[in-house]
């Protein structure tokens, strides 16, 4: 196997940058270290690391493992925040939305048209155009065109696939929507191109104290197995929906509660659904989305109570069922179980604090100091991660012993932005250049923006890691030796998941996909034949027990079923008890559990 070795580029987070990384953290005293590689982490991450401060990221599973890579995949201000008059929210939201487009990451962000469907009141049309007209005023109309109203001949002109009887008439929107697993990472990664020592598969099973005060973490590498002390300023818990978790350890209340709400999504093949446009529709509680999504089309989702494993939600044969029935009400062709190509489920964090002010934040972000050195955020949506961060950042930075810029972040471009538009523009002359179709240059430009010529490289080099990838055809296989090499995939199943969507994208669920993409990691991570064939087989495992929950009844059964697949991620045998009591000490005291992904693992 070939070894990597360290490049110029500091945004990579290869193997041998990792245990940089790590090393770092053991000697240097950070001004913040940040808990959790969600959305929320990474962007905290580099939030700290533009102003100049010492910062370590770490993350006990893969970046987006959790409610990051399971997301709508939506950028938007959310039309039902409208509804109800949040108009806070929405307008925050939707400047976010611009950014994205425009400034921080046009070659992850893109529009999508959405109808409204229109169904009968005579009423509805002024209601719900009086709404959009808002909607853009508040959006600013950059990057996106404006809202349209739609007789019912021209709306089924461009979804076909509906009813006739289901409408009376539409209105056309825009919103924006993004890879989210790609993205998270991404964000990562321009954390450490601005200096902060960034690792996943670490995990937390402590803190550090003196007297009152939060003083750090201690950390498990999840490869060696060794305890690393990580020294802080200050700590920040961005751990999602395990922050109760984490703040547990800590042995005092916190100044919020965080509850888990499972969505689910169903993926189906773009031929399925004759639609020109993404359809918003709505339930009894609240809107179901049709999101095209490449060669598919992402319909979802659900809003539900999850009390069982945060780190593998499972979704039941109900929950798709429930999404099913209530997008065939509006299809004159109904979907079936059979057309459903893969399934996910994700955790949102909802605040429901012991006061009446934060019970009412539900979808609104809040930060608190819950001890001295420990800051805590939580709640909020994926579109305004960047205020979250840049909030959290500014709690922490009260208590540090020096001046400390503002955020920056709304003008920092996140890694692959700088550039894309005049690569885009010229994406012919790249084709022509690299020897590939125009499309595959369009793929990657939009997945790598102006880091295409990494790709590009390697392809010069190796012609073979230009061919696609056997059983996923979308994808190249220089994606995935990619994956191992600049984004810190460390598992078979961080490539299949996340850094690609092979698992939700193919019939299969990506088990043709498998022993190649692990050959090809291997390249990277030095894997043996034997850990070859041990994450085949482990994502094989999962695969299996994710069909075998989607087949159940209940959220209890599914969960059995789901979880009943082995964790490539297991820590020590040990870990299980451990994470059932804390532990103090004098001097620098500690508080031990088990920790994982944006949060801590059942």
């Amino acid at each position: 196997m070939s070894s990597v070795t360290l490049s110029d580029d500091s945004s990579r987070l290869g193997p041998e940058e990792r245990g940089v990384a790590l090393a770092r953290m053991a000697e240097e005293v950070f001004d913040v270290v940040v808990v959790g590689g969600g959305v929320t982490g990474s962007g905290c991450a580099l939030d700290a690391a533009s102003r100049g401060l010492t910062v370590a990221l770490v993350e006990a599973r893969d970046f987006a493992s959790g409610t990051s890579s399971r997301s709508s995949k939506l950028i938007h201000g959310g039309l039902r925040y409208l509804e109800q008059q949040n108009f806070g929210l929405v307008r925050e939201a939707l400047r976010e939305r611009s950014l994205l487009l425009n400034v921080l990451a046009p070659h992850l962000v893109r529009p999508v048209p959405f109808l409204y469907p229109l169904t009968g009141r005579a009423w509805e049309r002024a209601y719900v155009g009086a709404g959009m007209l808002l909607y853009d005023g508040l959006g600013g109309y950059k990057g996106l065109h404006r809202h349209r109203h739609l007789t019912k001949r021209a709306a089924l002109r461009l979804a076909p696939a509906l009813a006739p009887g289901s409408l009376i008439g539409a209105i056309q929107y825009y919103d924006a929507q993004v890879d989210d697993a790609r993205h998270t990472m991404t964000v990562a990664r321009t954390a450490a191109q601005y200096g902060a020592a960034v690792a996943s598969n670490a995990e937390v099973i402590g803190f550090l104290r003196e007297g009152e005060r939060v003083t750090g973490v201690r950390v498990r590498d999840g490869h060696s197995g060794e305890e690393i002390v990580v020294r802080a300023r200050e700590v920040i818990n961005a751990a999602g929906v395990w922050t109760d978790d984490l703040q547990h350890l800590v042995g005092e209340r916190g100044k919020f509660k965080v509850r888990a709400s499972k969505g689910v999504h169903l993926v189906v093949p773009r031929d399925r659904i004759q639609l020109d446009t993404g359809l918003i529709l709505r339930t009894e509680t609240s809107v179901l989305f049709v999101i095209p999504w490449g060669r598919h089309w992402i319909v979802g989702t659900t809003d539900t109570d999850w009390t069982l494993d945060k780190a593998h939600p499972a979704a039941s044969r109900t929950d798709i069922d429930g999404v099913l029935a209530h997008v065939n009400r509006a299809l004159a062709q109904p979907l079936t179980h059979e057309d459903v190509e893969g399934v996910y489920a994700g955790l949102r964090p909802l605040l429901t604090g012991e006061s009446e002010s934060t019970s009412q934040l539900s979808r609104e972000h809040t930060v608190a100091v819950p001890v001295p050195g420990l800051v805590a955020v939580a709640g909020g949506k994926y579109t305004t991660y960047r205020v979250m961060a840049r909030d959290a950042v500014d709690a922490a930075a009260r208590s540090l012993d020096k001046a400390v810029p503002p955020s920056c972040t709304d003008v920092t471009e996140l890694v692959g932005a700088a550039g894309f538009r005049a690569l885009f523009n010229g994406r012919e002359r790249l084709a022509s250049r690299s020897g590939m179709h125009p499309a595959r240059i369009e793929h990657l430009l939009g997945r790598y923006g102006a880091r295409i010529d990494d790709l590009l490289t390697e392809v010069a080099e190796r012609p073979d890691l230009g061919q696609p990838l056997e059983g996923a055809e979308d994808y190249m296989r220089v994606e995935v030796r990619y994956a191992a090499s600049h984004e810190g995939a460390q598992h078979l199943e961080d490539v299949l998941t996340r850094r690609t969507h092979i698992s939700i994208e193919t019939w299969d669920r990506g088990l043709t996909s498998a022993e190649p993409a692990a050959q090809l990691m291997a390249e990277v991570l030095n894997w043996s034949d034997e850990q070859i064939e041990r994450e085949v087989d482990n994502y094989r495992a999962r695969v299996e027990a994710e069909r075998r929950s989607q087949e159940q009844p209940d959220d209890l059964a599914a969960d059995t079923a789901r979880t009943s697949a082995p964790d490539v991620r297991a820590a020590r045998s040990d870990t299980d008890s451990t994470a059932r009591r804390l532990k103090t000490a004098r001097g620098p005291q500690t508080a031990t559990a088990r920790h994982a992904g944006e949060g801590l693992a059942p």
